[in-house]
């Protein structure tokens, strides 16, 4: 054992820089898979916590005042009912800031759905003016308990009495109104009613919707929410964090693993000697793998122990979502399990991927074996010696026939460092794609930048015009959307009647055409999914009692509500309707106008009649990821700087034979060094042009899948700009001439003797 002990400990001084690196590139590899798992249970944990302690609905209606919803209480598989709540759509003021809301008339706090008070108290029969807000919808207006709310328009005021959790959909702007609980005496002009269904098994969900509606009437229902998407609503872009962070962080320890294993092999050819010494001074096979699997496990170890230490005392600290992700993981039930069981999982990987060649060190003979008089790189081929032929510089061409002609060497070589390298591709791909959102919202689904409702008389034209007058708007697209029932009657969707025959709205496509003509429309990849539907199709909804049937003829970019909108003209839906009018306008500022000053100038403008929001950007969630990219960047160029690292000092160790034989023939030191740093040169510029090949078209397929899962749909990913991939290729082969230059001169101007001693 002591005689193990000094082995690795000698070994250790060697190779510091070498044990380093693999320390550091093993902590971040474990970090990025613990932050991983936090943003998972961040994503999913929450809403599943209060959906269990409110006991909430499965499904939710939106039915009209008539509805029996007796009758739903005496379906099968209908556990219980909440409700039905009178309710009043309506817009509410703070601090200056609006806010679409839903009135929901609630007598008592339920039992079903149960609002779980955070911050006040709930409703007082003492108080007719009394509410409780959504946290969401409370965050958004800034309000808390003892404030005053104001409903533009009229002279009604509202008292905040708490804020509450809710496991409903939360409040988005101009997507979803916040939902407000009030007493009954506070919804003065119901226009519906809500209902809730608590089933006997989750999985039923579709099933019940589908009876639900059949028993109330088709007529009589206006939207429908289940669980599901309320989900995956409050998931969001956490989930995708996630996503990315443990795919990443999996292909970096596989990086890694390669890594060690390459590490391991060319420390093992180039340590023949010295193992056959261990060998006959009475080392066993079994003692050598112990000492190269150990050592190797050890330093895993360390950088997974280091890394669960900086997650724990410093995770929580990180700005931004990731903190807060982090602080909530610490707290759940899993939390201490996953501390355990990601660490190991990556320690038992590495030692796993480091056993094979460890093994192969317990095979050398005590004997040393005399090497081969032969170069490493074999006899010149026919290429090599025409360039010879044509004067090009010796050493260019020994150094690209000295990395591609072992063969099989060389290969693993080049593709242990590719795979580093083409996550780095694939990781710029998503920061391209997420700057994409932010530079040219219009190619990803988002061509206006403003929305505008307004709640005064004037008419259409006149609201129109005052819009347009600002010189810094370009268009104004009157629009409107409603909730509308798919076939099957399983769920709704949204119908949007936006633009008009003379001017249509721009949407972004990616399959198909535009929308022209009557009952044509373009429709999102979520809404597609759900009707199993393609482009050519024709589908039919049901528009509260009135049928809507549209002919799909292209595929459009849509980022919200889960894709699952089907947009057409306003004029298609009026020829169904004649008394459509526009519920707000879409505006496409001109080039360079800022919009929070546009939208400040149309709010003063319309004199307390407009509500002027920005569109809401699905790139807005994802800031977080651009950190994270950079680090995954970090992490993988250091697992390739390992692997360089590697592939030089074997490089150097193998050419010690041929230094002899290259001055024999009257080569200097400079050129023998420009020998190595060729070959390095070569084989990173071969590993750099794999990556981009093999990267940009995996990148593409694997954010086209988030966006089809999303149901955004394929066509939102953007590749690296030519530049960028430019300077990645150059920074490896740079990195790789500069990192070889120096051992390689080392090398080149070692004495005779120690040369002769190295080939003995």
């Amino acid at each position: 054992m002591r005689a193990t002990l000094r082995w690795a400990h000698s070994d250790l001084r060697t190779h510091r820089g070498e044990a380093l690196f693999l320390v550091l590139a093993t902590a971040g590899i474990v970090a990025s898979l613990l932050l991983a798992t936090a943003l998972f249970g961040y994503a999913t944990n929450p809403w599943q916590r209060i959906f269990t302690q409110a006991r909430g609905a499965h499904v939710w209606l939106h039915t009209a005042p008539s509805a029996d919803a007796r009758k739903l209480s005496r379906l099968d598989g209908v556990e219980s009912v909440a409700g039905p709540y009178r309710t009043e759509a309506a817009t509410v003021s703070s601090r200056g800031t609006r806010a679409s809301v839903e009135l929901r008339g609630t007598p008592a706090l339920p039992s079903i759905g149960r609002p779980l008070v955070t911050t006040g108290r709930w409703l007082d029969p003492a108080e007719p003016d009394g509410v409780v807000l959504e946290t969401g919808l409370a965050r958004a207006l800034l309000a808390e308990p003892g404030d005053t709310l104001t409903l533009p328009g009229t002279a009604r005021t509202l008292t905040v009495e708490g804020v509450a959790d809710s496991a409903e959909p939360h409040y988005s702007p101009g997507e979803q109104p916040g939902l407000v609980w009030a007493l009954p005496s506070a919804v003065r002009a119901p226009a519906g009613r809500v209902i809730g269904l608590r089933l006997d098994d989750p999985a039923d969900t579709d099933y019940a919707v589908q009876r639900a509606v059949t028993v109330l009437g088709a007529g009589a229902v206006g939207e429908v929410s289940t669980w599901q998407q309320a989900r995956a609503e409050a998931q969001g872009d956490d989930r995708l964090l996630g996503q990315v962070l443990g795919l990443f962080g999996l292909g970096a320890l596989i990086a890694a693993g390669l890594a060690v294993h390459g590490a391991i092999a060319t420390r093992i050819r180039g340590h023949l000697r010295d193992l056959s010494v261990l060998k006959a001074i009475g080392f066993t096979p079994g003692q050598v793998v112990r000492i190269f699997l150990l050592q190797h496990l050890a330093y895993a170890l360390l950088g997974a122990v280091g890394a669960v230490a900086l997650t724990e005392a410093l995770g929580r600290r990180v700005p931004g979502r990731l903190g807060d992700a982090v602080g909530v993981w610490q707290g759940l039930p899993g939390h201490t399990l996953a501390l355990f069981v990601v660490p190991v999982g990556a320690v038992l990987f590495i030692g796993l991927t480091t056993g094979l060649a460890a093994w192969r060190a317990g095979r050398v003979p005590p004997v040393p074996v005399p090497r081969r008089s032969a170069p490493a790189g074999g006899r010149l081929t026919p290429l090599a010696r025409r360039a010879l032929g044509l004067r090009l510089p010796a050493a260019l061409v020994l150094g690209c026939h000295k990395a591609f002609a072992g063969r099989g060497r060389s290969l693993a070589t080049v593709a242990r460092l590719t795979l580093p390298l083409l996550l780095i591709v694939v990781a710029l791909s998503a920061w391209t794609t997420i700057d994409r959102f932010h530079s040219s919202p219009g190619r990803v689904g988002l061509p206006t930048t403003l929305t505008v409702r307004s709640d005064g008389d004037d008419g259409t034209a006149d609201v129109q015009a005052g819009l347009t007058r600002d010189h810094r708007v370009a268009a104004a697209y009157p629009g409107v959307e409603v909730a509308a029932l798919v076939p099957g009657q399983t769920g709704t969707i949204a119908l949007r009647g936006i633009g008009t025959h003379a001017e249509p709205y721009p949407c972004a496509l990616a399959e198909g055409r535009a929308a022209r003509g009557p009952d044509e429309a373009v429709a999102g990849q979520g809404l597609l999914d759900l009707l199993h539907a393609r482009v050519g199709d024709w589908v039919r909804m049901t528009v509260g009692d009135r049928p809507q049937i549209l002919h799909i003829v292209g595929r459009s970019l849509e980022p919200q509500n889960a894709g699952r909108v089907v947009t057409t003209t306003l004029d298609t839906l009026r020829e169904n309707d004649p008394e459509v009018s526009p519920a707000f306008y879409e505006l496409r500022l001109r080039a360079g106008a800022d919009p929070m000053r546009v939208a400040a100038a149309l709010t003063e403008a319309g004199q307390g009649h407009l509500d002027v929001h920005p569109v809401t950007n699905p790139a807005d969630g994802l800031s977080p990821l651009r950190a994270v990219v950079a680090g995954l960047i970090a992490v993988l160029a250091l697992i390739g700087l390992v692997e360089l690292l590697t592939a030089i000092g074997g490089s150097v160790r193998e050419g010690e034979r041929d230094v002899l034989a290259l001055r024999a023939i009257g080569m200097s030191p400079r050129q023998i060094t420009a020998i190595t740093v060729t070959a390095t040169s070569c084989t990173a510029l071969a590993a750099a042009v794999a990556a981009t090949a093999l990267g940009l078209p995996l990148a593409r397929r694997l954010i086209d899948a988030q966006g089809d899962s999303s149901g955004i749909g394929a066509g939102i990913a953007q590749s690296p700009s030519p530049g960028l991939l430019f300077l990645v290729l150059l920074a490896a082969v740079l990195g790789a001439a500069g990192l070889a230059a120096l051992p390689a001169a080392r090398a080149a101007r070692r004495r005779l003797a120690d040369t002769l001693s190295a080939v003995s």
